[in-house]
């Protein structure tokens, strides 16, 4: 296991990459975390995944990676010109490679996968099932309610006393409560001492302001459309699909637009690949894998 990191052009900034290597003759596996995580999420995944080297990117505003430049938002469709600037430096000349997301890293590697089809040999989507849509017609008020936020957004954050109240913390995510050990690898990644010794949070926190620019169902299912990839979903029983996203008509709207999908459910919650049961997700992943060549 190692880390490395990325240039992008137009002063971007730099990519925090963490790398468990694999055999040259498999493909690639691009990873990317979610909302407010970092490449941690997939510590105790990545080792478990036959063959493949295992590349997991930091998001800007996430982990290692540098944030954004002042006076910028966090847009959704912003990241994938990071990923897209990921994919060039794992798998050159236009190759071919696999994507693995969580949560938002899901919906960011799904779009991916419908922009740029002839990159994706498989898509693997853990717990998510693309990116948030809105309605049109309620343009007005969700850009009222982010410009309203952005007015009365305060940077400043208290210092931590030390890692254990950090991973306290951590653990009540709004996604469910996580294990300590769980939290514990989040957190290594998501803090940073500063000159006079204090301990602070690295990850961003712009990224909670709302956006002004979200996608509609109509532009998501597009993407889905246009995924040519054999897809694997795996979801908790206790995560965000399966609590919330069941009962929302987009998700079977999303489901029934894919054209090869497999689904594979476990015992979890959303970080199940990370707390609950990741020797169960990576057994799927793999068998997945191999159904597909490898």
């Amino acid at each position: 296991m190692s880390e490395y990191r990325i240039s992008q052009a137009w002063g971007r900034g730099e990519l925090a990459v963490k790398i468990w290597p694999g055999s040259e003759a498999a493909l690639p596996i691009l990873a990317v975390h979610g909302w407010m995580d970092n490449a941690g999420t997939f510590n105790e995944l990545a080792p478990r995944l036959r063959g493949h080297a295992i590349h997991a990117l930091d998001l800007p505003g996430h982990g290692l990676s540098d944030p954004r430049p002042a006076g910028m938002r966090y847009h959704n469709a912003d990241f994938l010109d990071d990923i897209y600037a990921a994919m060039a430096h794992i798998a050159p000349n236009n190759g071919p490679l696999i994507l693995l997301g969580h949560s938002l890293g899901a919906g960011l590697l799904m779009l991916i996968a419908g922009i740029f089809p002839e990159r994706v040999k498989a898509l693997i989507l853990i717990d998510g099932l693309g990116p948030i849509s809105a309605d049109p017609a309620n343009y007005a008020r969700d850009t009222r309610a982010a410009i309203e936020n952005l007015a009365t957004y305060n940077p400043s954050r208290k210092p931590i006393a030390d890692i254990d109240q950090a991973v306290a913390a951590r653990r009540h995510g709004v996604a469910g409560m996580l294990s300590e050990r769980a939290s514990r690898a989040l957190c290594e990644r998501a803090l940073r001492q500063t000159a006079a010794g204090e301990l602070r949070w690295r990850t961003d926190k712009r990224l909670r302001l709302n956006s002004l620019m979200r996608y509609s169902e109509a532009q998501v299912l597009a993407c889905i459309d246009a995924i040519t990839a054999p897809c694997l979903l795996i979801t908790g029983d206790q995560g965000l699909p399966n609590t919330l996203g069941k009962n929302q008509p987009r998700y079977a709207q999303r489901l029934a637009h894919f054209k090869q999908l497999e689904q594979v459910a476990l015992e979890g919650g959303h970080h199940l690949h990370l707390d609950d049961c990741p020797e169960r997700v990576a057994d799927a992943i793999n068998a997945f894998l191999a159904a597909q060549g490898g």
